[in-house]
C-alpha cells in the first residue's frame, strides 16, 4: 500500500537530488468539517517529518562541504531527534555525538530501539545526569562544549532554533495554502513557530502540546515573532506517557486509513483534533490540515514498554522495523 519506505542503498545519493512525495490525504468529513493529513513522514525513510525541515539548513551546510568535523546534539532515550541526527551523520559520513538525558547501561542501550539505531548509525553517546542535562543551554556549559569540540556543529535539543524555524517554511508548500487551519504536534515548539510565522494571513495555526511545559508559549512567540497561534493540551498525562486510548486510537486509525501514527506526537494530536471537531470547535465548512511530523521510530520503543507492562501493543510495529533497517 506504499505506506512505508525502506532504505537499503549501496552508496549515498544526495537527499536534495532525490524526489520525495508528501501527499495530502483526505481523512474524513465530520460535523461539516473537512480534515486532511499532510504526510511529511514520507519525505525520507530515516530523516522524516518535521526533523527533515528543522535540519534543512544543517543539511544544506553538509551538502556544501563546510568545515564541520562532527554534529553534537541532545535528547532523551527515545528521542526522534537523536535518531535523525545519527542517520544524518551516517549518510554524510560525519561523526555524531549524542548527549543523552539520564544513564543507561550498554545492555539497556542495546534493548532501546532508538539508541540502538543511533549507535548502529555511528553515534557516540554520553549520558548526563538530569541536573547536568538541565544546564545544556547555559552559556558556561555551551562554552565548555565548544572548547571540547571546537569544529562541531552544536544542534539544540529537538533541533529547535531560528534556523529550524526557517526550514519549516519550506514545509508549507502550495498544497497547504487553501486550508483554514494548520495543525501540528508540539514538543520543543520549533515546528509550530515556523507554521505560525509563515502561514498565509487567512490561516490559523494550532499546536497540540504533548509536553506540559509552561515555557512553550513565550518560546514559540519569540521564534515566530508574534503570539497569533493556539496551543492545545494534548499531553494525555505527560510527555512520553502512553494512555490505552491512544494505542487503541492509532491501531484503529491504521486499520481505517493505512496511515501509521506514533503514540507520543501524531497519535495524540490526531486524537485531540478529532475530539475538537466532534465537540464543535471549528466552524462549518472549515478545511483543516494536520501535519504528520514523522517520529515513527518511536513506535518500536513504545512497544518495548507496552510489552513490559503486559499491555496492548501497536499493531504495525514490524512494518516500522523493516522501514528502518540499515
Amino acid at each position: 500500500m506504499g505506506t512505508f519506505v525502506s532504505i537499503r542503498q549501496n552508496k549515498f545519493v544526495s537527499i536534495f537530488e532525490r524526489k520525495y512525495s508528501t501527499p495530502v490525504i483526505r481523512i474524513a468529513e465530520c460535523e461539516g468539517v473537512e480534515l486532511y493529513l499532510k504526510r511529511e513522514d514520507l519525505i525520507h525513510p530515516l530523516i522524516s517529518g518535521n526533523k527533515f525541515w528543522k535540519l534543512y539548513h544543517v543539511l544544506e551546510r553538509l551538502e556544501r562541504h563546510e568545515k564541520i568535523d562532527r554534529l553534537l546534539t541532545f535528547g532523551g532515550a527515545y528521542s526522534n531527534h537523536i535518531a535523525t541526527v545519527a542517520a544524518v551523520g551516517n549518510m554524510y559520513q560525519i561523526p555524531t555525538v549524542g548527549l543523552i538525558r539520564g544513564y543507561l547501561s550498554e545492555e539497556q542501550v542495546t534493548a532501546n530501539p532508538t539508541l540502538h539505531f543511533a549507535k548502529k548509525n555511528g553515534m557516540s553517546m554520553h549520558f548526563l545526569q538530569p541536573e547536568l542535562y538541565r544546564q545544556k543551554h547555559t552559556h558556561s556549559y555551551r562554552a565548555q562544549l565548544m572548547s571540547q569540540y571546537p569544529d562541531a556543529l552544536i544542534i539544540p535539543e529537538g533541533g529547535t532554533e531560528p534556523a529550524a524555524v526557517e526550514g519549516v517554511r519550506h514545509m508549507l508548500a502550495d498544497t497547504s495554502q487553501d486550508f483554514d487551519y494548520l495543525c501540528c504536534a508540539v514538543g520543543t515548539g520549533g515546528t509550530l513557530a515556523g507554521i505560525a510565522k509563515y502561514r498565509k494571513q487567512h490561516q490559523k495555526a494550532i499546536g497540540f502540546a504533548v509536553v506540559r511545559d509552561h515555557s512553550l508559549p513565550p518560546k514559540i512567540t519569540a521564534l515566530a515573532g508574534h503570539s497569533d497561534f493556539s496551543l492545545v493540551d494534548a499531553s494525555y498525562g505527560g510527555y512520553g506517557k502512553i494512555k490505552p486510548e491512544i494505542i487503541s486510537f492509532i491501531n484503529y486509525f491504521y486499520e481505517q486509513y493505512h496511515i501509521p501514527l506514533d503514540p507520543v506526537y501524531t497519535g495524540k494530536m490526531m486524537h485531540s483534533l478529532i475530539q475538537m471537531i466532534k465537540n464543535g470547535y471549528f466552524q462549518a465548512n472549515a478545511k483543516i490540515l494536520a501535519i504528520h511530523t514523522g517520529g515513527l521510530q518511536g513506535v518500536l520503543g513504545a512497544n518495548v514498554y507496552l510489552k513490559m507492562k503486559n499491555r496492548k501493543v501497536i499493531t504495525f510495529a514490524e512494518e516500522i522495523q523493516r522501514s528502518l533497517t540499515i
